[in-house]
């Protein structure tokens, strides 16, 4: 069509001879190779409405029309499709560029003839006669609109990047090798006291010396880096811009250019300073008995273990020394709980004064203490100690303002001739501490041979516990839990009890630890299992009451390769429904192994059932673990409870144990609540459910379902 025109030699009469004569000699040129180029070709006149006197064929792709529909206005003139807002600029750039004889290069939208717009870029130049007038306008146009729809999507990307860096709570930068920073974020300002990104860039230079406590940090950093080209994770202290101290979270990799060379590091900051102060108290609390302070019986096993393999290095003695309290029962009853507790933080005193710093003074519970004295070389050196601490303790103690005078019973079992490990030299000096007492108070006595005689009844006690079972001696009672916001009993903690035939109801304290020491714990551990389930189901059938059923392992029954497998068998047989059973775990039972105990958790958690951890606080627990226990509870020990009314310390902790609950998503309930003023204080730090005599004590099956039709 082009060609017919071109042929026909119809030109307007504005045409001049030159313009006629410019396209007759480039018609065959143009022709054959504007063809095949992608976009259109054309030659216009500077009128009002840029009349076009050429189109190349490539029109069609780009704006629809044909050639013949734009040539010389034959339908739609190019200043018509030329989208409005951008006609006036179009026309003023190519103006401009033609009144100073250069080319042009602009970009514009057009719309097509199906009303789509289009973005194009258009270059081109004058056509200049022999006068050196301009005649028209020669030049070539692109369809670019997906290049610009790429364009705007990057500009958006990173507007959005840039609303993310900018808002981010996170700290974000990028740094080169040697530690000058190259960019930062607000957040990451803020978090080192600077009052903006370029305060920081420009003050903070120096990062291995200005930043980091540990400069060496900075090197460790930089090693990781190199060997794993990222960091994960890094934990370090820091220094903010007013001197103050922080701990930060690192995550960062390093960024090469095509060839690997490091072009910088980036990366993000989190300030983790709340939870390591967090961790530092859980983890303190793991391992020091919280009224005195002093190691609990975790550290004392760590301890006593160290001290072994340095006896044996030295080829010296060690001893490990039980002591008694002798009349602290009969004060602690009579005086309250308040009197008693002063009296074991004086006493703790008493008797760390009594060693040398080199020695441990531990609390593994109530009043009975535990010393670890290193380096001895010989009994009479030990002796005067043992002297000083009788002495000691009995010294006269004023309490509000009254006088009390408490003398210990101690017993000594002695490494290597006691025992070669810590369970048999703790158990000796334990069996010696009742053998002082039995010598009436206020002595020491050594671990002997002739003490198994006094293992008799223990062992007496033992035998009974055998056939306990076998002659259903065994029954459980149920102490309940309670939602503390709705009021509403939430499950029952099923509890063993003993009524012996030969020596009558006998403590869980006496025959639970004897159960533990010998295989008996996991045969008795079964018996409650199912014991448990099956009287779940009964209270359901008596009460309509659909109540979860808590159910305490022992260490020795969790580590049982077949536990899962034992579990799942007596589910199947009482047809209860696996979500309404809870295995609780003492918080001890990790420190044995890690890493197993996650497995197990993780097996039993796969029959639907649920996990608690009990008696939280008071054992072993490591935050880079429990992170990833797949459990569902936290019990607080009631140690933490007791008397929170007046200890800030177990108020603060308390907190933290909730906070830390909540945080890793766990329900967490409260043991030991005895009053209203404590369950007022768990409601409001954020405590789900509580345990207590405020509620209920233990009770037998009759009682509570007598208890359980009068609660909602």
């Amino acid at each position: 069509m082009i060609l017919k025109i071109q042929k026909q030699k119809r030109y307007p009469d504005e045409v001049s001879q030159f313009i006629r004569e410019w396209l007759d000699n480039r018609e065959h040129i143009l022709n054959s190779l504007l063809r095949n180029l992608d976009g259109m070709a054309y030659c216009c006149l500077l009128d009002t409405r840029w009349t076009m006197l050429y189109i190349s064929e490539g029109c069609i792709a780009l704006t629809g029309y044909q050639p013949e529909d734009l040539i010389q206005h034959g339908l739609v003139s190019y200043e018509e499709i030329t989208f409005a807002d951008d006609r006036q600029r179009v026309r003023d750039s190519i103006l401009e560029a033609i009144k100073i004889n250069h080319s042009f290069d602009i970009e514009y939208r057009i719309i097509n003839s199906d009303g789509e717009v289009r973005w194009v870029s258009e270059r081109g130049k004058g056509i200049f006669n022999h006068n050196g007038n301009v005649e028209a306008v020669e030049g070539f146009i692109q369809d670019i609109t997906v290049r610009k729809q790429s364009e705007q999507a990057i500009l958006e990307a990173e507007k959005r990047y840039r609303s993310i860096f900018e808002n981010t709570v996170e700290g974000i930068f990028q740094t080169t090798e040697c530690g000058r920073y190259l960019s930062a974020n607000p957040a990451l300002a803020r978090l080192y006291g600077y009052p903006s990104p370029n305060e920081l860039i420009n003050n903070l230079n120096d990062i291995e010396n200005q930043l980091y406590v540990d400069r060496n940090k900075r090197k460790e950093f930089s090693e990781l880096m190199k060997l794993r080209g990222r960091v994960t994770n890094f934990e370090s202290q820091v220094y903010r811009r007013d001197g103050s101290v922080i701990w930060i979270s690192e995550n960062a990799r390093s960024v090469k250019d095509s060839y690997g060379n490091l072009l910088y590091y980036e990366g993000t900051v989190e300030d983790i300073t709340e939870r390591k102060e967090n961790s530092a108290i859980i983890e303190y609390q793991a391992t020091h008995d919280d009224l005195t302070g002093l190691p609990n019986r975790t550290l004392l096993k760590d301890r006593l273990h160290q001290a072994i393999l340095n006896a044996e290095r030295s080829q010296s003695q060690l001893a490990v020394v039980f002591v008694d309290l002798d009349q602290f029962k009969d004060i602690n009853d009579s005086m309250g709980h308040h009197v008693g507790d002063q009296l074991l933080i004086s006493m703790a005193e008493r008797l760390s004064s009594c060693v040398r710093d080199s020695d441990t003074v531990a609390r593994p519970g109530g009043d009975e203490f535990v010393l670890l004295l290193h380096d001895l070389h010989g009994v009479e050196t030990l002796s005067h100690t043992l002297q000083r601490i009788l002495s000691t303790v009995s010294q006269p103690c004023y309490i509000e303002p009254r006088e009390f005078v408490v003398t210990c019973s101690l017993g000594i079992s002695m490494f290597p001739q006691d025992g070669h490990d810590i369970d048999t030299l703790l158990k000796h000096a334990d069996n010696a501490m009742y053998k002082a007492k039995q010598a009436g108070k206020n002595n020491f006595q050594f671990y002997t041979r002739e003490l198994n005689a006094m293992l008799l009844e223990r062992l007496e006690l033992e035998y009974h516990l055998r056939h306990a079972i076998k002659n259903n001696e065994f029954e459980l009672h149920f102490q309940p839990k309670m939602s503390i916001h709705s009021g509403k009993i939430t499950g029952l903690e099923a509890l063993l009890r003993w009524h012996s035939s030969i020596q009558g109801m006998i403590s869980p304290k006496i025959f639970i630890p004897i159960a533990e020491e010998s295989v008996l714990i996991e045969q008795i551990g079964e018996w409650v299992l199912e014991e448990a389930c099956r009287q779940s189901v009964y209270i359901h059938q008596q009460t309509g009451r659909i109540l979860p059923i808590a159910i305490n392992i022992s260490p020795r029954q969790f580590y049982r390769p077949d536990l899962p497998e034992i579990i799942e068998k007596v589910i199947s047989r009482s047809k209860l429904n696996p979500f309404l059973i809870e295995l609780e775990i003492t918080e001890g039972t990790i420190v044995r192994q890690p890493s197993k105990f996650i497995d197990i958790l993780k097996r039993l958690k796969s029959l639907g059932i649920k996990l608690a951890i009990d008696d939280f606080g008071t054992g072993y627990s490591s935050m880079s673990y429990l992170k990833n226990f797949p459990i569902d509870h936290l019990k607080i020990d009631q140690s933490f409870v007791k008397n929170l009314e007046y200890d800030i310390t177990n108020q603060a902790i308390l907190r933290a144990i909730v906070a830390l609950g909540k945080n890793l998503g766990l329900e967490v309930i409260a043991e030991g609540v005895e009053s209203e003023s404590q369950r007022s204080f768990l409601a409001a730090i954020g405590c789900d459910q509580m345990q207590g005599y405020l509620l209920g004590k233990p009770m037998n099956m009759k009682d509570l379902l007598e208890f359980i039709k009068d609660k909602p």
